[in-house]
């Protein structure tokens, strides 16, 4: 099947488990041969094999751990140079929950760069490719957490809505061109994301944990209608257009000669 390759070749970063290795089932079934990222190289073969024998797609692997600046560009490179890439799940991930003065500094700067650093150095690297051909999708998973801030999520809230805000400039700037670039926020998702996080998916009710199927199949659907902005779960996708209007509806005052009235005496 894939000695053709008309949909190119979707990466998929954290694709050994979880959202990632659905990502990965569900892009190869979409005709997407695949590149999988992530740290354990045994897991990402075990995906590998079982999707490529239930696809016929072809299917590599590249163990690398983003947080390290040595592995993170051997992955730039390939994104950079491969002219069969035509996708990119930025999908890899972590968080530590806790109240911030007890945290670990090395492992908040970890997570940082994890979410941050790597998903803005992975996008900067596949956009040279995409600017050359005009075309190209990128997928950003960010979280409702950076919407739903809470006291123990500080550092992870705060990544995740680097993630939004990051999107959002990136549609803007595409926005004349054929590159698509989906933000998705998931909610508590019944994956391995959740060990030695600090809480256990099992504290939550049921009715808020989305199966990683439900949440893929949701993403992509949304990437299929357009939506730039994807809320798995949300009913009325119009409650999150409500939301970014009112931010819009700041923009005009958010930078005046004058102070605010209320700041002068």
């Amino acid at each position: 099947m894939s000695d053709t390759n008309a949909q190119g070749i979707a990466v998929i970063t954290g694709a050994s488990t979880g959202l990632g290795a659905v990502y990965a089932d569900r892009l190869a079934r979409r005709g997407h041969d695949l590149l999988l990222v992530a740290r354990n190289k045994s897991r990402l073969d075990t995906v590998a094999a079982k999707i490529a024998e239930n696809t016929g797609r072809t299917v590599e692997v590249l163990a690398a751990d983003l947080a390290d600046p040595t592995q993170l560009a051997t992955v730039e490179t390939r994104l950079r140079t491969d002219e069969s890439i035509s996708l990119l799940v930025n999908n890899a991930g972590g968080t530590v929950f806790g109240p911030l003065s007890q945290a670990d500094p090395s492992q908040m700067e970890d997570l940082i760069t994890l979410n941050v650093t790597s998903l803005t150095r992975l996008t900067t690297a596949v956009l040279a490719g995409f600017t050359r051909r005009g075309s190209g999708t990128i997928i950003n998973l960010s979280s409702a957490l950076a919407l739903n801030v809470l006291p123990v999520s500080a550092v992870y809230s705060g990544t995740k809505s680097y993630v939004v805000a990051f999107t959002q400039a990136l549609q803007q700037e595409l926005a004349e061109s054929e590159i698509r670039v989906q933000a998705v926020f998931p909610g508590a998702v019944r994956t391995e994301f959740w060990d030695g996080s600090g809480i256990e998916v099992s504290a939550f009710p049921e009715e808020w944990v989305m199966s990683a199927d439900d949440a893929v199949d949701a993403a992509l659907a949304g990437l299929d209608a357009g939506e730039p902005m994807t809320l798995l779960s949300l009913p009325d996708i119009t409650d999150w257009d409500t939301f970014d209007a009112a931010r819009q509806a700041m923009i005009p005052n958010l930078s005046r000669s004058v102070p605010a009235d209320r700041y002068q005496s």
